[in-house]
């Protein structure tokens, strides 16, 4: 039996591999898989190949997910965005005195009906926020993100699970001397991007025009 060329395996693992990103971006979108590591490995059971080593990166799900989108959720999608940011924005003003900053799917475009709000705030101790809260009367659930931050240290951030307006969301609490550095991005290993309420404003209305 003839073996086969290296052009043909190449062009299969190509294909495998985009194969790989498109179905991981499925299950986010589809079934509301927040972690691109069990989203990408529970893609790899689904094509029956949970051995491979060929699995996309986590930027490459990215793509695929904005393509997906675009493609499969056009009718409901940019509503379900534009509703969230919306919800996040109150939010904002409900933690403004924590120079709230707005981060990951609402604020880069991906976000669907399973997204959870992603807010950072920055305080002097953690303390303050369970007080707010409490003194809001605001059912919470705290816990610890561990984050990568841009200059290399992996740091435990307190964090604070609750729900406004109908809207799962996640406050985690930084330091103030945070604010000068944004932690790696999961997804592309780049910084976070980062609004404030004014530019959270300004996207608002730029979306709705």
């Amino acid at each position: 039996m003839p073996k086969k060329s290296a052009h043909t395996t190449n062009h299969k693992d190509l294909r495998m591999h985009q194969q790989l990103a498109q179905e991981a971006a499925r299950l986010i979108a589809e079934e509301g898989i927040k972690d691109f590591h069990i989203a990408k490995h529970k893609a790899a059971e689904r094509l029956h190949a949970p051995q491979t080593h060929n699995l996309p990166r986590n930027d490459e799900i990215q793509v695929a997910l904005n393509q997906y989108q675009r493609i499969f959720k056009a009718d409901i999608q940019p509503q379900q965005l534009q509703q969230l940011r919306q919800i996040s924005l109150k939010a904002m003003r409900f933690f403004q005195q924590f120079e709230p900053r707005l981060t990951g799917a609402v604020l880069d475009g991906t976000a669907n009906e399973f997204s959870e709000i992603n807010l950072h705030l920055f305080v002097d101790t953690s303390e303050e926020v369970s007080l707010f809260l409490l003194n809001s009367k605001i059912p919470f659930e705290q816990s610890s993100q561990k984050v990568s931050m841009s200059n290399g240290d992996a740091i435990e951030i307190p964090s604070y699970r609750l729900e406004m307006y109908d809207t799962p969301v996640l406050v985690m609490a930084f330091k103030h001397k945070d604010l000068r550095q944004a932690p790696r991005c999961p997804a592309t290993g780049k910084p976070m991007q980062r609004f404030g309420l004014n530019k959270v404003e300004e996207l608002i209305r730029l979306s709705s025009i």
